[in-house]
C-alpha cells in the first residue's frame, strides 16, 4: 500500500468534510463583534483596529469578488473564506498527526504492516475530525475573523517543522526552514499568535541536529527560542519601525527633509545590509549565520504586508483606524497605543494610590512641516507594588469585581497571596481551563458569566453525579436549559481520549511529547501570563486559546493508537486496531459534531445585519448617530460601506472619538454623509493638545450658555486656563451646568420636531454635565451641539451607556433603536422609574415596513449578543404600544404587539428576557387579543416556574447564587399574576400567584 498515496487521500478527505461542515453552517452575513469591520475594511481596502491584518484583509477581499457585486454575497463570501482556511488546517492537522505517530509505529528499516498503516491513518483521522467539530475552532470557522487564518498559519509551521525533521539530512533541507520563516512573516499580517509555535520548533531543531540530548541543552534551546521569539515579536515587529521613525525624524527635523524620506533610507539600509550579510555567509562558508539571515529576511519580506496599511491610509478611506499615514503613527498603530498595556513583571494592586508621576520619553506627531512633540510618556509611581501584578487594574468596575472574585471586603487591603489566587482562579480557571472543559468535556451553555454563576458558561460533562457535585441542582435542571442548543454533553469522553494519547507519547516519545507539550503551552497558558487580563470581559476569549486546543488534538489522535495497545491485551491485533479506531471516533468527533451541529449552525442566522439596519432605520436622513462599543458599531459600518445600506446617516463611535485622528476624519464627508459640524481647528485637538480637562468647580449658580463654555475650553488665552504643579496651563470646566438656546424657529423648519409636539418645544435645553472631566470626545461632541443648529438629527443608539450622553438624558426621546435630541422635555421619573417620551408614530411606522428581524424565531441557534438584542426588541413593542394606548390609538398598537407575536422567538431563553414580558401581555390583553395575552402569559409564568425551582436546587449546595436572578423572578411572576387578575383571567391569575407564593417563602421565608 503506498503509504504517501494514502496519507494524502484521507488528509484531503478529512479536509473536505471538515468545508463541508463549515460551509453548511456558516453565517450567511455578518456576524457580531470584528467581524463586521473586517468585512467592510476588506472589501473597500480600508484600515481596521489595531494592531492590524493586512494580509488578512487582502485575501478575504479575493473571496469577496467571488459575489460577481452582489453586496448581499460579499459577507457571505468571506465567511467562505474563512471555512476554507479552517478546512485546509484540519488537512495540515492530520498530516501533523500521521507524521508524529508514523515515527513511533513504523520504525526505521522496517515494513509498513497494513496495521500499522490503519493505526496511523486511524489516529490522524480522529485526531483531525475531533479538532474540526471543537467549539473554538467550528465558532471561527464560519465568520470572517482572522483567527480561522491564523490556525491555519499555525497548522503549516508546524507540519512543515516536521516535513524538515524527516528530510533534515538531505541536501537543500533547510528551505523548509526558509518556508516556515517566511510563512511565519506572513502570518504577522493576519495575528501574532503563530509565533507562539517558535520554542517548539526550537526544540523540534535541537532533538534532530542533536546526538546527546541534555536537560541543559534542552533549557538552552527554550531560552534561544523565546530569545527568537522575543526579537521577531519586538525587534522586527516593533523596533525597526521605530528605528524607521527616528530616522524620519532625524531627517525631517535636523536635515529639513520631506516626510517619508529618513524612512525610506533605512529599509533600503536594511535590505542592504541583510543582502551584503548574506553574500558574506555564502563567501565565508558560514551556513548558521546564513539561513539565520535568510530567514530573518523572509520575516521581514513577509512582514512587508503592512506596507498595505500604509498606502491605504494615505488614501484616507472611510474605515481608517488611527490614520497610520506616517512614521510615529504607524509605530503608535503597531503598539496599540489606542489600548494600551497591563503590567506583567511588576506593578500595582488595584488599590494602590499614585505618589509621583514621572516623565519618560518624548512622543511625536506629524506637524505641516516637521514632526511635533505630542506629549511624554508618563510612568506612575504608586505606593504599593508587587511581582507579577494580576489585580493592578483601576478603570471602570475592575477593583469590585476584584473582590468578589476574591472575597474581599471593601476595607481589606489585597495581598499578594491574593494576586496568585486571581490568577489560579479567575485567569487560569475561568479564562483557560474553563475553555478546554468545554471544547473536550461539555459545556452547561454559551452564556458568559461575569461572576462564578451556576447556571452560565460553566463546563459540564452530562454525568450526573459530578454535575452534581460541581454545580448542583442537576435534578432540577428546567426544559429550557435542557433543549438549549448550547448544552452539549461529552461525558470526558474527548479529554479521556487526549490524556491517553498524552501518556502514549509520553512513553513512547518523550521528545516529540516535549515538543507537542511546549506547543500546548505557550499556545494556551503562557497566553495567559501574557494577556493578564482583568475580570468583566466583554466576551468570551476562548478563540485565542486555539492553538492550545490543536495541541491537543494532536494528542487526542494518539488516543487512537494508546487504546489500540491496551486492547491488544485481550484482544487480536487485527480485531484492537480497528475497534480502537471506532471507538476514537464515537469518544471524539461523532460525538462532538453531533453534540455541537445545533450550536454552531448559523445558517439562517441574520441577527447582527437586521439589528444594525434597525439602528440605522431608526434615525431620520441625514442623520447623526452616535454609537459607542463594538456591536453597535461594525455591523453598521458592514451595512453601510459594503451593503450601502443608508450611507447618509453619520455614525460617530464615541470609544474612537476621544482620537484626534477620528475627529479629524468626522470633519470630512463620507459616502452620503456630510462632514460633521465641527469648528475645532485641528491644532486645537491634535494629540496631546487637549487630551483631557478636569472640572474645577468655580461656584457658579446658573447655567452657562454652551457656546460659552466650548470657547473657554478651546480659548489658547492664559488667562482661561489654570495652571497645574508641572508647570503647564490646561483649559478646565468651571461649571456642570450647561443650557443650550434654541431657536424654534430653525426646529420646526427643520423638522425637527413632529408637529403634535410643537407647543412644548422649550426655549432653552437646561441640563447637568455628568462628568468629571472632559475628554476629546465629549469637546467635539459640545462642538456638534452648539454648531449643528438643528440642521441635522442626532441621535444616540440606546445602547450608549447615559455616562456618555452628556447628561442630555431628558431631552433624548425614544424612536425605537435610538434614542433622539429633541428640545423638548422628554423624560421624567414615574411609578415605573423613568419614563420617556416616545415619538409612537415614527416607531410603528417603523416597525410595520421598515425593521427587520434576524429571523429569530425560526434560527436554531442564537447567541448571547443575540439573546440581548431580543431583550431589547421587546422593549421596543412594548413601549411604543404603550404610548400609542395612551394616545388613543388602539389599533395601531394592535398591529405592534401583533408583529411582536409574530417575529419573537417561542422559546423563552433567559430571565433577562422573560422579565420584559409582563407589560407586553398587559398590551395584548388591552388590544383584545386575550387569547395571545394568556398564551404569553403562561409560557413565561412555566418557564419561570422552572427556573426559580432549579435556582431553588443549586441553593442547596451553593448557597447565596442566584440571588438577583430569582428577585427579577419573582418581581416578573408578581407582575404578571396581577395582569391576569386585573384583566379578569383567574386561571393565569392563580398559576403565577402559586409559584409567586411558593418561591418567594422557600427564599424569603416569608
Amino acid at each position: 500500500m503506498d503509504y504517501q498515496k494514502t496519507n494524502n487521500l484521507i488528509g484531503w478527505g478529512c479536509a473536505a468534510i471538515a468545508t463541508a461542515t463549515y460551509v453548511l453552517t456558516l453565517e450567511p452575513t455578518t456576524s457580531w463583534w470584528d467581524a463586521g469591520e473586517f468585512i467592510a475594511a476588506a472589501h473597500r481596502m480600508q484600515i481596521v483596529h489595531q494592531p492590524g491584518a493586512p494580509l488578512f484583509l487582502m485575501l478575504q477581499n479575493v473571496f469577496s469578488q467571488l459575489a460577481f457585486g452582489d453586496p448581499q454575497r460579499i459577507a457571505y463570501w468571506m465567511n467562505f473564506g474563512s471555512a476554507l482556511s479552517s478546512g485546509l488546517t484540519i488537512l495540515f492537522l492530520f498530516w501533523t498527526i500521521t507524521a508524529l505517530v508514523r515515527k513511533i509505529v513504523w520504525k526505521a528499516g522496517t515494513m509498513l504492516t497494513s496495521m500499522g498503516m490503519l493505526q496511523i491513518m486511524g489516529a490522524g483521522v480522529v485526531g483531525a475530525m475531533a479538532y474540526a467539530f471543537s467549539d473554538s475552532f467550528w465558532f471561527s470557522a464560519v465568520e470572517s475573523e482572522v483567527y480561522a487564518m491564523s490556525s491555519l498559519c499555525t497548522a503549516v509551521v508546524f507540519w512543515a517543522i516536521l516535513k524538515w525533521e524527516a528530510k533534515a539530512d538531505e541536501p537543500g533541507a533547510d528551505r523548509w526552514l526558509v518556508f516556515i520563516a517566511y510563512i511565519m512573516g506572513l502570518s504577522i499580517g493576519v495575528h501574532l499568535l503563530n509565533l507562539l509555535t517558535i520554542p517548539a520548533l526550537a526544540l523540534v531543531v535541537y532533538f534532530r541536529r542533536t546526538a546527546n540530548v541534555t536537560a541543559v541543552g534542552v533549557v538552552k534551546t527554550l531560552v534561544i527560542g523565546c530569545v527568537v521569539l522575543a526579537v521577531i515579536l519586538w525587534g522586527v515587529i516593533q523596533y525597526l519601525v521605530k528605528f524607521a521613525a527616528f530616522t524620519d525624524l532625524f531627517f525631517v527635523n535636523t536635515l529639513g527633509m520631506g516626510f517619508g524620506w529618513g524612512a525610506a533610507v533605512f529599509v533600503l539600509s536594511i535590505i542592504g545590509g541583510m543582502a551584503y550579510g548574506i553574500r558574506y555567509s555564502i563567501r565565508r562558508a558560514k551556513p548558521i549565520l546564513n539561513i539565520a539571515l535568510v530567514c530573518l529576511g523572509f520575516i521581514i519580506f513577509g512582514y512587508g504586508s503592512f506596507a498595505m496599511v500604509l498606502i491605504r491610509a494615505k488614501a484616507n478611506p472611510s474605515l481608517n483606524n488611527s490614520h497610520p499615514d506616517d512614521a510615529f503613527s504607524f509605530l503608535w498603530y503597531l503598539n496599540r497605543g489606542q489600548f494600551g498595556s497591563e503590567p506583567l513583571v511588576n506593578g500595582p494592586y488595584f488599590d494602590s494610590q499614585v505618589m509621583d508621576v514621572k516623565e519618560e520619553s518624548n512622543e511625536y506627531r506629524k506637524g505641516d512641516t516637521r514632526y511635533e512633540v505630542a506629549g511624554r510618556e508618563m510612568t506612575y509611581v504608586y505606593d504599593r507594588n508587587t511581582w507579577l501584578p494580576r489585580i493592578y487594574s483601576q478603570r471602570d468596575f475592575h477593583p469590585q469585581a476584584y473582590r468578589v472574585w476574591l472575597g474581599l471586603t471593601e476595607q481589606e487591603k489585597p495581598k499578594f497571596g491574593d494576586n496568585v489566587k486571581f490568577l489560579t482562579t479567575y485567569q487560569l480557571g475561568h479564562m483557560y481551563w474553563r475553555y478546554l472543559m468545554w471544547n473536550f468535556v461539555g459545556r452547561q451553555n454559551d452564556r458568559q458569566p461575569l461572576f462564578e454563576n451556576y447556571s452560565e458558561g460553566n463546563w459540564i460533562s452530562g454525568i450526573k453525579f459530578i454535575d452534581q457535585w460541581r454545580l448542583g441542582g442537576q435534578d432540577a435542571v428546567p426544559e429550557a436549559m435542557k433543549a438549549d442548543p448550547t448544552r452539549n454533553a461529552f461525558y470526558f469522553l474527548p479529554l479521556l481520549l487526549g490524556v491517553i494519547g498524552l501518556v502514549w507519547q509520553l512513553k513512547r516519545s518523550r521528545k516529540d511529547m516535549a515538543v507537542v507539550g511546549l506547543l500546548f503551552f505557550f499556545t494556551g497558558l503562557a497566553i495567559v501570563l501574557y494577556l493578564n487580563q482583568p475580570p468583566l470581559q466583554p466576551r468570551e476569549r476562548d478563540y485565542a486559546y486555539a492553538g492550545s486546543f490543536y495541541a491537543f488534538a494532536i494528542w487526542m489522535g494518539m488516543g487512537v493508537v494508546g487504546l489500540a495497545d491496551l486492547l491488544k491485551r485481550r484482544l487480536y491485533q487485527r480485531i484492537a486496531v480497528p475497534v480502537a479506531i471506532a471507538l476514537g471516533l464515537f469518544m471524539a468527533p461523532v460525538l462532538m459534531g453531533t453534540e455541537g451541529w445545533d450550536d454552531h449552525d448559523r445558517s439562517q442566522k441574520y441577527m447582527a445585519r437586521d439589528m444594525a439596519r434597525n439602528y440605522l432605520e431608526s434615525c431620520a436622513p441625514n442623520a447623526i448617530l452616535f454609537t459607542f462599543i463594538d456591536n453597535d458599531s461594525f455591523p453598521l459600518w458592514y451595512l453601510q460601506e459594503v451593503e450601502g445600506v443608508r450611507p447618509d446617516v453619520r455614525v460617530v463611535n464615541l470609544s474612537l472619538l476621544g482620537m484626534d485622528w477620528q475627529v479629524r476624519q468626522m470633519k470630512k464627508p463620507i459616502n452620503e454623509a456630510a462632514a460633521l459640524p465641527i469648528t475645532m481647528e485641528d491644532r486645537q485637538f491634535v494629540k496631546g493638545q487637549r487630551d483631557v480637562l478636569y472640572y474645577h468647580d468655580y461656584g457658579i449658580q446658573d447655567s452657562v450658555e454652551l457656546e460659552t463654555l466650548l470657547a473657554l475650553l478651546l480659548s489658547d488665552n492664559p488667562s482661561d486656563q489654570l495652571e497645574y504643579s508641572n508647570g503647564t496651563r490646561r483649559n478646565f470646566l468651571p461649571t456642570k451646568r450647561f443650557k443650550l438656546t434654541v431657536n424654534k424657529e430653525q426646529v420646526v423648519r427643520n423638522g425637527i420636531v413632529p408637529e403634535k409636539w410643537h407647543d412644548d418645544i422649550v426655549d432653552t435645553m437646561v441640563w447637568t454635565y455628568n462628568e468629571d472631566l472632559v475628554t476629546r470626545a465629549e469637546l467635539t461632541m459640545m462642538d456638534i451641539l452648539v454648531h449643528n443648529e438643528w440642521k441635522r438629527p442626532i441621535y444616540f443608539a440606546t445602547t450608549v451607556p447615559s455616562s456618555q450622553r452628556l447628561g442630555l438624558d431628558n431631552y433624548l426621546v425614544d424612536e425605537g433603536f435610538a434614542l433622539r435630541l429633541m428640545p423638548v422635555k422628554a423624560a421624567e421619573t414615574g411609578e415605573r422609574g423613568e419614563q420617556r417620551l416616545i415619538n409612537a408614530d415614527a416607531v410603528h411606522e417603523n416597525i410595520m415596513h421598515r425593521y427587520a428581524w434576524g429571523n429569530m424565531k425560526e434560527t436554531p441557534y442564537l447567541d448571547p449578543t443575540s439573546y440581548t438584542m431580543i431583550g431589547q426588541s421587546v422593549k421596543v413593542f412594548s413601549d411604543t404600544a404603550e404610548m400609542l394606548i395612551a394616545e388613543g390609538k388602539k389599533d395601531a398598537a394592535k398591529e405592534v404587539v401583533n408583529r411582536a407575536m409574530d417575529v419573537l422567538p417561542h422559546r423563552v431563553h433567559l430571565v433577562d428576557i422573560a422579565v420584559r414580558y409582563p407589560v407586553l401581555a398587559d398590551q395584548l390583553y388591552e388590544v383584545g387579543e386575550t387569547d395571545s395575552g394568556n398564551e404569553l402569559l403562561e409560557r413565561n409564568v412555566a418557564f419561570l416556574d422552572e427556573q426559580l425551582a432549579y435556582y431553588a436546587a443549586v441553593a442547596e449546595t451553593k448557597p447565596n447564587m442566584e440571588g438577583a436572578a430569582v428577585r427579577d423572578s419573582l418581581i416578573a411572576l408578581e407582575q404578571f399574576a396581577h395582569i391576569a387578575e386585573k384583566r379578569g383571567q383567574r386561571k393565569q391569575q392563580e398559576q403565577a400567584m402559586a409559584a409567586y407564593d411558593k418561591y418567594r417563602v422557600h427564599f424569603f421565608g416569608s
